[in-house]
């Protein structure tokens, strides 16, 4: 049995946060209805067609839930949803700012004639504050968090290469829904849960923040290098290609410079003594690590790391990463079917429960579920009507 089994939750969603959040509730077990607009669906089934003609966004999000096209401002759509959230344990919604107010699908509103019932909303930037009407995109917010800020070249800023402030984001609705349900589960008290972008990527952004406000220094982008961690990033090994590694304390430092280095004086160099004096002088430490990695090329290089015990990896492409040795000695892989009936791998959620397989179910095509939803809720509507 999976932890959600019995669990309803109906989700008002789109994009990215809300359907990353009720995907985690779909793997362990919890019956996820997604409500989308008849004939469009959720934007993201349309951000790409690269996965046999459906989107690498929306197969990632949305397996094992239920799709049921409903026009909200049409009187019997409502009464289906309405028949849905009165039968719910959760409700999820990320829309526009002011659009559930609108509607009457607040959480004040529904929480007054159903106490018990768990509401989650994600919003950019929160419920009130200058910035509650502000639309936001996960790179928009990752200018206002700072992020930009830490990341790219010195001549030039760069996004995170994911979703950051989405996933962030919908991996805090996960686990705020998760300690609701629990306090319902005691109680019978239900909670609203407010998961805002900028707060969730901000908690994210406090130790350069920190190192800022309290450092009192400019923040710098340093490409693949770490800003305040040395040696902590690419090197190059003696045949050209790169290795990243990481040292983290100056007991590894020391025996970096024992046996790969090759030279222990350079342990209480006063330069490199602490990480703090090896961050200010990182090129110099750049230069002593790579004249060291020239005699190794990058396969021996790697080797002799892991046998000194130093942190370090290949940069491998996500195609690669697709076909990682460790993935596969693990069995991590599953296969679900897309909305096109194709059959693809679904990498299976981080979290390990004993005795409690992942759900995993297929990702729903626009409306799959409309015919047996609306049979199944038509009577409630009735009742609710």
């Amino acid at each position: 049995m999976l932890p959600l089994d019995g669990i309803t939750v109906v989700s008002l969603e789109q994009a990215v946060a809300a359907p990353f959040a009720t995907r985690q509730l779909a793997d362990l077990g919890a019956r996820v209805i997604k409500v989308e607009r008849p004939d469009v669906g959720d934007f993201a089934r349309e951000y790409d067609r690269t996965v046999h003609g459906d989107s690498s966004y929306f197969v990632w999000l949305n397996r094992g839930k239920e799709s049921i096209e409903l026009d909200i401002k049409d009187t019997a759509d409502r009464a289906i949803l309405d028949a849905m959230i009165a039968e719910a344990d959760v409700v999820v919604q990320n829309l526009i700012p002011g659009a559930v107010e609108r509607l009457g699908l607040d959480a004040a509103t529904l929480r007054v004639q159903r106490p018990e019932l768990v509401y989650c909303s994600i919003s950019g930037y929160g419920p009130d504050g200058p910035f509650r009407s502000k639309k936001a995109y996960d790179l928009l917010v990752q200018c206002e968090a700072g992020l930009l800020s830490t990341t790219g070249s010195p001549d030039e800023p760069a996004k995170v290469g994911v979703s950051v402030a989405d996933i962030a984001t919908g991996m805090y609705a996960y686990s705020g829904i998760l300690s609701a349900l629990l306090r319902q589960f005691r109680s019978g008290e239900g909670a609203t849960v407010e998961v805002a972008m900028l707060d969730a990527l901000g908690e994210w952004m406090m130790q350069p923040t920190y190192y800022a406000v309290y450092g009192e220094r400019p923040t710098v982008r340093t490409g693949a290098k770490h800003a305040s961690i040395a040696p902590y990033g690419p090197y190059r090994a003696g045949d050209g290609n790169t290795i990243f590694l990481s040292v983290q304390n100056d007991r590894e430092w020391a025996g970096l410079c024992r046996r790969v280095i090759g030279d222990e004086s350079l342990i209480d160099d006063p330069r490199f003594v602490h990480n703090t004096e090896r961050v200010e002088h990182d090129a110099d430490v750049t230069v002593l690590l790579e004249k060291a990695f020239a005699a190794y090329d990058a396969d021996e290089l790697v080797d002799r790391l892991d046998e000194v015990g130093i942190a370090c990896a290949r940069m491998r492409t996500p195609a690669q990463f697709h076909e990682h040795p460790q993935l596969q000695a693990r069995d991590r892989w599953r296969s679900v079917m897309t909305p096109g009936g194709h059959t693809i791998d679904a990498l299976l959620p981080p979290v390990v429960l004993s005795d409690a397989t992942p759900a995993m179910g297929d990702v729903p095509a626009l409306g799959s579920h409309n015919e047996a939803l609306r049979a199944e809720f038509a009577r409630l509507a009735k009742v609710v009507a």
